[in-house]
């Protein structure tokens, strides 16, 4: 993810969390997350990213209609929220996952999220960035004073097949103004 602070790289769980990752690969891939906001930066808890022009999607209801919005979970006893920079799924209920994610800005106090959100990735590089992210000036709803969005997002590896049907830009939209 290239950010108005700076490159992050994620260590996506494939193998483990193949809807999850597929999900959030094919959105990239489809520049989804370009623009995006890190709309919601609870310090030394998590940060939430959300695109506010779109409505939340998935790969499958792009594909198969409002039907298919949502994806199921997967929760692993082994994937625990105890880690800074762990990426999850961001869902109202169980199995109901579809683009929002949050990524973890802590180490401690978590483990209520265990069992709830998938964890299908972690920051592998741009701790620093993600840091600067944490200690950014929010108001009393925690939006952060200066926006932070995603400018980019770049698929270093993909392990799934393009599904047909999904539209795959050639290169990035030009930035707006939001």
């Amino acid at each position: 993810l290239e950010t108005s602070l700076g490159d992050i790289v994620i260590d996506l769980f494939c193998e483990k969390c193949p809807l999850a990752t597929k999900n959030f690969l094919k959105l990239c891939k489809m520049k989804f997350y370009n623009n995006a906001l890190f709309f919601d930066v609870q310090k030394n808890y998590i940060t939430r990213v959300l695109d506010p022009t779109k409505p939340s999607t998935s790969v499958n209801e792009l594909l198969y209609g409002e039907q298919a919005k949502y994806f199921d979970d997967e929760i692993y006893p082994d994937l625990k929220h105890n880690k800074y920079g762990l990426v999850s799924t961001s869902n109202k209920a169980p199995n109901m996952n579809n683009s929002e994610f949050f990524i973890t800005l802590s180490n401690e106090n978590l483990e209520f999220l265990n069992g709830k959100h998938t964890i299908f990735g972690c920051i592998a590089e741009g701790l620093d960035v993600l840091e600067k992210i944490n200690q950014t000036y929010i108001d009393e709803t925690n939006r952060p004073f200066k926006n932070i969005r995603i400018l980019h997002t770049l698929i270093l590896d993909d392990p799934f097949e393009d599904p047909q049907g999904l539209n795959f830009p050639s290169k990035s939209p030009e930035r707006g103004d939001r």
